[in-house]
């Protein structure tokens, strides 16, 4: 007899970090192993199972995900921090990707092409790849993970999906929806355990063909490292810097008021928010004194819940320290707030007088900070907007329509947003970056099916047989 002995975490809640809110339990590199062998096992019968099939138990988890509403909301904002009310926008958002993607079980799979040969039918089809690894992060934990398992099981893979440590308790929580929907033993298996552990079998076992994960870019380098060399097809979201820009014919009340936004909405822990904010000079000042109105008014506690964990909190605060010794002015926030007894709670932070050599400049500091730029014009502000590594997404405000598709034309960037802020993705448009902000296919929309199929080219002699 085998005793398997598993390592026990305990989840805390960042708003209290004395509070235990669950235990889960983490498992063994044999477990992962095992849970690899029965997912390839398990791609034989689901390839074959009617692809209008796959999209209804999408459809019915959407259904379940929404009746689950409060409760899966409640077990993500405890857990990663992000209040209430934006866990459950976040979960209709969830339910709204699931029922997209159950949609594409109805769409086609290829196409019919003419043939240069007489008595020759000449078709495509999308077929699936085998196993899939989904690796998601903590700061969207429905939404990103969803929108990557749902069109790899519509599209006829298996998964096997490593949530972030972090957030594991919404993970667990989440894959009983999908077992509930009526989802066949091992074409869904939620794993649960560190990175170096039960990710690096995932990247290293043959039976898996494709990885697609979120993260940082350390980790993502580490997957390309680990995993490039194997062949399996890989797709990474990683990080961003991104940049907003408000001219002087914008609309300056909104263009502040979206520009915060941006930069706070989930205490700042979104790949796509607003980091940098290039004002053109004959407005700057207004425009910088709009803002500090708009992070005045933001409630830390009711409308912007902690950051997610101890070394989130201490990473945003020393990035802060870094700012203020390479000489950038701190105009708002700056350090923890004040009155909380407990909790990780930051200040929504504001400076002024940042120069591109700067770290608060060129740095992700995946947190509710925001770098302010004084630039003479347009071409100023775009020239430093795409000066980075990172080209996931950008914003310009500006009543010039010339200007607009200029920059539309010109942002070195994935997602391009003209008079709004710098996040938001729908689930039927493709998302994705530029330079060191991703690699490989786009996610979402009818771009995911580059990712999660491959082609087949069938050719039929009908004549002359």
């Amino acid at each position: 007899m085998t005793t398997i002995i598993r390592e026990i975490r305990e989840q805390f809640n960042p708003a209290k970090p004395s509070q235990c809110i669950g235990q889960v339990e983490l498992l063994t590199v044999d477990e992962t192993k095992e849970v690899v062998t029965a997912a390839n096992k398990a791609f034989e019968d689901w390839k074959n199972t009617s692809s209008v099939v796959r999209g209804e138990l999408l459809r019915v988890t959407a259904d379940l995900l929404e009746q689950n509403i409060d409760k899966v909301a409640e077990t993500a904002s405890n857990e990663m921090g992000k209040t209430k009310n934006e866990m459950i926008g976040e979960v209709k958002r969830g339910a709204s990707i699931l029922r997209y993607f159950a949609q594409e079980g109805m769409r086609a799979t290829g196409e019919v092409l003419p043939s240069a040969n007489e008595g020759k039918m000449l078709y495509t089809m999308r077929v699936p790849l085998g196993v899939v690894a989904a690796i998601t992060p903590w700061n969207f934990p429905v939404a990103i993970p969803l929108w990557k398992i749902a069109p790899a099981l519509v599209y006829g893979n298996t998964v096997v999906w490593k949530p972030s440590i972090e957030s594991a308790l919404t993970g667990k929580l989440i894959g009983e929806l999908f077992e509930q929907a009526g989802i066949p033993k091992n074409v869904l298996t939620v794993v649960q355990g560190r990175g170096s552990k039960v990710g690096q079998v995932l990247l290293e076992a043959p039976e898996v063909k494709a990885i697609t994960f979120t993260g940082s870019n350390g980790v993502g380098q580490s997957i390309l490292d680990s995993a490039g060399s194997t062949k399996k097809k890989i797709q990474l979201e990683l990080g961003g810097k991104n940049a907003a820009i408000i001219l002087a014919d914008a609309d300056i009340h909104l263009a502040a008021k979206l520009t915060m936004e941006g930069a706070m909405k989930q205490t700042g822990q979104r790949c796509t928010a607003t980091s940098r904010v290039y004002i053109e000079e004959s407005v700057y000042d207004e425009v910088l004194a709009r803002l500090i109105e708009e992070a005045r008014e933001i409630k830390v506690g009711t409308s912007m819940g902690p950051v997610s964990s101890k070394g989130q909190y201490e990473s945003i605060l020393a990035a802060i320290e870094k700012a203020k010794l390479e000489g950038a002015k701190l105009v708002y926030g700056g350090g923890p707030t004040q009155g909380k007894s407990e909790g990780y709670y930051i200040d929504p932070t504001i400076f002024t007088n940042v120069t591109h050599a700067m770290g608060i400049a060129r740095d992700e500091i995946f947190g509710p900070v925001l770098a302010v730029i004084k630039v003479k014009d347009y071409e100023e502000a775009i020239r430093l907007s795409n000066d980075s590594e990172f080209g996931l997404s950008a914003s310009i405000y500006t009543n010039n329509i010339q200007k607009a598709f200029d920059f539309i034309q010109r942002s070195e960037v994935g997602l391009v947003q003209v008079n709004d802020e710098t996040g938001g993705a729908e689930p039927q448009a493709p998302f994705g970056g530029m330079k060191n902000s991703s690699t490989g296919a786009r996610e979402q929309g009818q771009a995911a099916k580059e990712f999660f199929t491959t082609f087949k080219t069938v050719t039929i002699r009908t004549q002359g047989m």
